[in-house]
């Protein structure tokens, strides 16, 4: 804790009134006595002031802390809390000044509060990160005022230089991990999937209960069942496929970069990466990544085995995008020899053209000839409010045509890939991750994975 002394405004105005009414006095004497009275007693209450705020203070007047998290979340509103304490024995005035990263920009984080002697209160306030990487917090600052107001005593507390991480968007994959073991993934637009067939494995058998399918009774069990057991029906109880090997697979090339409500299209990408790979556990797939730009980038192989996630978690940490067109050939090699057994790839990229898909189609058929593809592409959501608009004039009405020709072409690169039977998802970034874990979930009930 560091403390040092401030003179608020009050003060400098109390002694500018003084000082004027002594020049005042110059030219009427009769003002002289008044203007050295209050010269005075302004000097008294001042000396009174400082008394109040360091000598009752002991040096340890307020406290404050700020808590934190050891890391930030990528993308979401991160809470932060300052705890105040006044140990003055009289109420204080405190302004309460927290110095965050500069990447936040943010020049209202100033909370003036009155607080009485003794006691304590948390200040609430919210952070929304845009970048991956670390971020350098400063000191708490707090100024302290007694109820004369005449002199302002700052304290400081923490470390200057304090650096927090900021990570995936791990409050978004513990939202949905929740409501996944709750069974309320409704909550956030991920659809009700009726199984479809029979995708199960055996897993033990159980007395029959009520409301049990009857083509699963196992007669043969039930047959051999002794008599003093009673009359009671056997059924095969069985469980979904499990260890089913799923790929999220992130494009890091330069149309990766482009923006949507401050976040680039690869933090996007990353973010629902990270929460389809938890999903993909908790249903007991194994989740694995592969990034790639110009040339291979990381790989982590399929598994499920304790410590994955984190793993996921740091590898996902470190992507940053390049400035060069990806290399979908190098992909469909480094595929090939990683990934041997059947697995559901989940790309995510962007085409700015049906001629750059065109270009690419060939790898991707020879992806999905081994695997389940699916290609996860954004909707520029933007092109909307042009062409909602209606246009006032030749050149707006030219906007409108040529908004219209990307919106129009977006959905051609659908058809183009499912014409190969390739399976394509056009979604606009903020609903990427619902629409990929419907996509997840629609495969398994389908038995497709």
């Amino acid at each position: 804790m560091v403390a040092s002394l401030l003179l608020p405004p009050r003060f400098f105005a109390a002694w500018a009134v003084v000082i004027t009414l002594l020049i005042v006095a110059h030219f009427w004497p009769v003002l002289v006595a008044p203007a050295q009275i209050l010269a005075v007693a302004l000097a008294l209450f001042t000396l009174l002031d400082l008394g109040l705020l360091y000598t009752l203070g002991r040096g340890e007047g307020v406290f404050a802390r700020r808590v934190l998290g050891r890391r930030l979340s990528n993308g979401d509103d991160n809470d932060v809390q300052v705890v105040i304490e006044n140990r003055y024995p009289f109420a204080a005035r405190l302004d309460v000044v927290d110095d965050v990263p500069v990447q936040f920009q943010r020049r209202d984080l100033l909370f003036p509060l009155q607080l009485s002697g003794g006691t304590s209160t948390t200040l609430h306030y919210q952070l929304r990160p845009t970048r991956r990487g670390e971020y350098v917090f400063g000191q708490t600052n707090v100024l302290a005022r007694s109820p004369l107001g005449l002199v302002q005593r700052r304290y400081r507390f923490g470390e200057a230089d304090v650096t927090t991480a900021v990570y995936p968007s791990f409050l978004q994959m513990r939202r949905y991990e929740l409501l996944a073991l709750s069974n309320r993934l409704t909550e956030v637009g991920v659809k009700r999937i009726r199984r479809v067939g029979q995708s199960m494995e055996f897993d033990h058998i159980r007395p029959y209960a009520l409301g049990d399918d009857p083509r699963t009774i196992n007669w043969k069990a039930t047959a051999r069942r002794p008599s003093q057991a009673g009359d009671q029906l056997l059924v095969n109880h069985h469980e979904d496929e499990r260890a089913q090997q799923v790929y999220c697979v992130i494009d890091k090339g330069r149309v990766m970069r482009m923006p949507f409500e401050e976040l680039a299209l690869l933090d996007y990408a990353i973010n629902a990466s990270l929460v389809l790979s938890n999903i993909a556990l908790i249903k007991h797939d194994r989740a694995g990544l592969i990034t790639f730009a110009h040339e291979p980038g990381d790989v982590v192989p399929a598994d499920r085995r304790r410590g994955q996630l984190p793993r996921l978690l740091e590898v996902l940490y470190r992507q940053q995008t390049r400035f060069l067109e990806s290399d979908f050939e190098r992909l469909a090699a480094l595929v090939q020899r990683q990934v041997k057994q059947r697995s559901l790839l989940v790309l995510f990229t962007n085409f700015e053209s049906l001629h750059g898909l065109q270009r690419q189609l060939p790898y991707l058929r020879r992806l999905a000839s081994r695997h389940l593809l699916l290609v996860i592409f954004f909707e520029n959501t933007e092109l909307r409010g042009v062409i909602e608009t209606p246009a006032t004039s030749t050149e707006e009405l030219y906007h409108q045509t040529v908004a219209e020709k990307f919106v129009q072409d977006k959905r051609r690169m659908v058809l183009e890939l499912q014409r190969y039977g390739i399976h394509a998802l056009l979604t606009a970034p903020q609903n990427l991750t619902a629409n990929t874990i419907n996509r997840y979930l629609e495969f398994k009930s389908r038995g497709m994975i």
